[in-house]
């Protein structure tokens, strides 16, 4: 959640990413919604269809800077700060507390774009956003494409959740980065966009809405084309076991794994981001 208290330097980072890594002519527009005003940064041509992206869990739509020039070619590119985590859509009133609000709230986002059917995608926690809005509005989905989702077909490994247990009761800049640093093996990350993971530490934000994964009966009867793709070194969850129950619970699935990659490496690491682009521009066109 936003606020006129927010630290400086979270907006200062917020803007350095987007400057830097995104590409010219990017603009930003800010959709009312039930429940407050959401931030949503595009490019793209104007009358091009639609892709609408949501960051994983505290790394703001700004994530999505390796995906914007090249996917924005042929689509119009929507990435959306969630409302309640770090980034700049502002909570109204009415909380965000069920996975109907969720669902609810995107409703808004879209109609507030302008954007009847579109592709969807999501990262971590926003591909498991991403996935229960493709089982509330399937009509709305043209594509789904889920990139290293959790909770969404298997659970979190314990020794990724044990690893994350401290920065999670104990939060702190320094946490997050040894955090990142185990998870990626020391991969090199854009230093702009680490710089707004600090930042992004103390800002005030809500608890994010969870739930239990979507239920098989729910995922059998899904009919959109969704494409999965995953980190083959990644940390939270085992991705043959994903590749597993997604290929025996989805009817219209397929599911790719990226060489090298890890959980927090994508979307936005640079020897991995051209495969994960190619993948999802040949799956979305």
């Amino acid at each position: 959640m936003t606020s006129t208290s927010a630290p400086t330097s979270f907006h200062q980072a917020y803007d350095e990413v987007l400057a830097v890594g995104w590409p010219a002519g990017t603009t930003y527009s800010e959709v009312t919604t039930p429940y407050g005003t959401t931030r949503v940064n595009s490019c793209g041509p104007a009358g091009a269809p639609a892709l609408v992206l949501l960051p994983g869990g505290g790394a703001t739509s700004a994530v999505w800077y390796a995906q914007a020039a090249h996917l924005g070619r042929t689509h119009r590119v929507h990435a959306v700060d969630l409302i309640g985590d770090p980034g700049r859509s502002v909570a109204g009133e009415r909380p965000i507390r069920t996975v109907a609000d969720l669902a609810s709230w995107l409703d808004g986002v879209l109609d507030g774009l302008g954007a009847g059917r579109t592709a969807l995608g999501g990262h971590s926690y926003g591909a498991w956003i991403a996935l229960h809005y493709a089982l509330h509005a399937p009509h709305r989905v043209s594509e789904l494409v889920l990139v290293d989702p959790t909770q969404c077909f298997t659970g979190f490994r314990p020794g990724y959740l044990l690893h994350a247990l401290p920065m999670l009761i104990r939060p702190s800049a320094k946490r997050t980065r040894a955090f990142l640093r185990w998870e990626t093996g020391g991969a090199a990350l854009d230093p702009a966009w680490l710089r707004l993971r600090d930042a992004a530490t103390g800002f005030p934000s809500a608890r994010p809405v969870t739930g239990p994964r979507p239920a098989p009966e729910a995922l059998r009867a899904l009919d959109v084309p969704t494409l999965i793709l995953l980190a083959e070194r990644g940390r939270a969850h085992d991705p043959a076991r994903v590749t597993a129950a997604a290929a025996r619970l989805l009817p219209r699935v397929t599911t790719a794994t990226i060489p090298g990659a890890t959980h927090h490496t994508l979307p936005l690491y640079g020897p991995t981001a051209g495969e994960l682009n190619r993948r999802i521009e040949e799956f979305i066109e």
